[in-house]
């Protein structure tokens, strides 16, 4: 059997989500801002994609500015939101295990002239706290610290950053890179103070090219793009309305079976660790540790960074492909480039360490009997891949 364990990079989309998008793509393929019936029905379509998701964040429609992705949600509100504050301050504060969306686009807002700190993390990923405390003066106008990290599943502690910025920098608008969180962990915009929200649906079953960026009502942000009125303004340019609605489809699916699904995975996520632990020596699983019975949990259920040492991540990687089994040798953003990863450096992983290193991720479509294998031919691969590569 083919097993599947590249999630965190895409996930296959869901057969409904695509049902309903062959549906509006050849019969209500009507374009929203034209005023004719077939124009309307296409509006109205969109209206309810965005009520359904607003619905999955308790938020209102208006606040959701649809996206090509992660990557351009990421894009707009930094650049976007840094645009429109640099009077007030130039300060911006990111953490330093960003996806290169966030981390990328601070380095070019920093060459703009603008004063941008990473923060360090701990050494599982989660931020410093103290850091951040420490970093909070009155010309900060924005902080972005993702939601969950997509290298180790670090779950980052949103609502005590929320209360941080609210007591030393109430100016400051917190923006979360959600894009390996929604939909897999519980997302409270209101208790955690988050301003703005960044959420691609490749990540949960839905199509690839579609996302979304959350904005609460009242914060100011200048677009990327002009030549449009589409989206007020924000995000001009004919508006992917089967997307959008596979999108709002896919989130509803997700959180219909979101807490359910979260404790299936989680002790498959354990028994897995346990089994490739236990039977191998020097594998490492990088990040927090999964914590039986605790109220809230400091690692995400379906991501597992595991370093392999005296086995190339490349080698075992291909090794496990043959076996039909996919994982990664990292982020697929940064898979062909050289450079080491920014999370795993921050992390301490010595060189040797990052080398060695692949990401399993999983879906809510992944079964107990697939990660069983999967530890299965780890342990029949990894003792012969180190005789192989130390000869």
């Amino acid at each position: 059997m083919e097993i599947y364990l590249d999630n965190a990079a895409t996930t296959p989309c869901s057969t409904s989500v695509a049902a309903l998008m062959q549906e509006l793509y050849t019969e209500e393929y009507g374009n929203p801002s034209s005023a004719h019936k077939r124009g309307f029905r296409a509006e109205q379509r969109l209206k309810e994609a965005a009520e359904r998701i607003a619905k999955t964040l308790k938020c209102k429609p208006k606040e959701l500015i649809f996206t090509s992705g992660g990557t351009e949600s990421d894009n707009l509100a930094l650049r976007g939101i840094a645009h429109a504050k640099q009077r007030e301050g130039k300060r911006i504060l990111v953490s330093a295990v960003e996806h290169a969306a966030v981390a990328q686009t601070a380095r070019a807002l920093e060459e703009e002239g603008f004063d941008v700190i990473f923060l360090p993390v701990d050494k599982e990923g989660v931020l410093d706290l103290e850091a951040l405390r420490e970093a909070l003066t009155e010309d900060v106008i924005l902080v972005s610290v993702m939601a969950v990290n997509n290298e180790t599943g670090s779950i980052q502690p949103l609502k005590e950053i929320g209360a941080l910025l609210r007591e030393k920098a109430p100016k400051a608008v917190f923006h979360t890179d959600a894009v390996q969180g929604y939909g897999k962990i519980p997302m409270d915009l209101k208790a955690c103070g988050i301003d703005a929200m960044s959420v691609s649906a490749h990540k949960l079953h839905g199509p690839k090219g579609t996302g979304f960026l959350y904005l609460r009502e009242g914060i100011r942000i200048l677009p990327l793009l002009t030549g449009g009125a589409q989206q007020e303004g924000m995000r001009p340019g004919t508006i992917d309305v089967p997307g959008i609605c596979g999108m709002a489809l896919a989130a509803e699916e997700a959180y219909a079976v979101q807490e359910k699904e979260v404790a299936r995975l989680y002790e498959i996520r354990q028994s897995f660790c346990e089994s490739v632990t236990s039977s191998l020596e020097d594998v490492i699983i990088n990040g927090p540790a999964f914590v039986p019975g605790a109220e809230t949990q400091r690692v995400a259920p379906h991501i597992i960074a595991l370093t392999v040492r005296g086995v190339r991540s490349e080698v075992l990687m291909h090794a496990l492909e043959e076996k039909d089994i996919y994982v990664s040798a990292g982020s697929a953003c940064s898979t062909h480039r050289a450079k080491p990863s920014a999370t795993l450096t921050a992390l301490g992983l010595t060189p040797e360490d990052m080398s060695s290193t692949v990401r399993l991720s999983l879906s809510f479509h992944t079964t107990e009997e697939e990660m069983k294998e999967t530890a299965r031919a780890l342990t029949e691969l990894v003792p012969r891949l180190r005789k192989y590569q130390a000869g």
